[in-house]
């Protein structure tokens, strides 16, 4: 059962950039494989959540790692492709509407980046989960990271990979379902998604049935 630790960091002990001092610290330590784990698409009202697991090769990090929310669209591009080619090990894993509905969007979150982590080809010996909470059912030690995005080069990887996979999801469910645009809004609650779901309904599947304004329709 994996040992849970917790790191909540004060505002101004962020770096500008995210760094490696966490997993060297580890790998002082004897404890490697590091690998990173965060998740795109908690907030929006339609598509899967994606997350992703990284172990990064010490000796080959990519350049331009931050938080994905912070970098362009282009960005995240030009660095994903280079974590595909420079990383030990990549896995992804989802969680579709249906699964979030039938838990929850935390619960459903952290299902997918403990399969994530499974799914490496290379077994880590602690992995270092963004946010609060580290994910349940891992083998090896976890360790939650407030902001880890912003603080650990290995979580800033799995959180590019994961907005680039699910972008690339929802613009290729823009193709099928032409009336919502989903490759403009990604499936968040704007002016126009809102509008369309108004005009066509929300989709089987597709739409979170459990989050408002659904739920609250259902209610009246």
């Amino acid at each position: 059962m994996a040992r849970q630790r917790s790191d909540s960091p004060l505002l101004f002990d962020l770096p500008v950039r995210p760094d490696f001092r966490m997993e060297r610290a580890a790998m002082r330590e004897g404890v490697w494989p590091v690998c990173g784990t965060d998740e795109a698409g908690r907030g929006p009202l339609a598509g899967p959540v994606v997350a992703a697991a990284v172990i990064l090769d010490p000796k080959r990090i990519p350049k331009g790692l931050d938080d994905s929310k912070r970098m362009s669209h282009a960005e995240r591009e030009a660095v994903f492709d280079e974590i595909l080619d420079k990383a030990s090990a990549v896995s992804i894993a989802s969680a579709c509407a249906h699964s979030i509905d039938r838990s929850d969007i935390r619960k459903a979150s952290l299902e997918a980046m403990c399969r994530a982590v499974k799914l490496l080809c290379i077994e880590p010996k602690l992995v270092l989960a963004d946010g609060r909470d580290i994910p349940p059912g891992l083998t090896c030690d976890g360790k939650a990271v407030v902001k880890g995005d912003q603080r650990s080069q290995s979580i800033a990887a799995a959180s590019i990979i994961a907005k680039v996979t699910r972008d690339r999801m929802m613009t290729r469910t823009a193709s099928i379902h032409v009336s919502y645009g989903f490759d403009l809004h990604m499936g968040y609650a704007t002016a126009r998604h809102r509008t369309a779901i108004e005009a066509h309904g929300p989709l089987t599947r597709l739409h979170r049935l459990s989050f408002a304004p659904f739920r609250l329709d259902a209610a009246e």
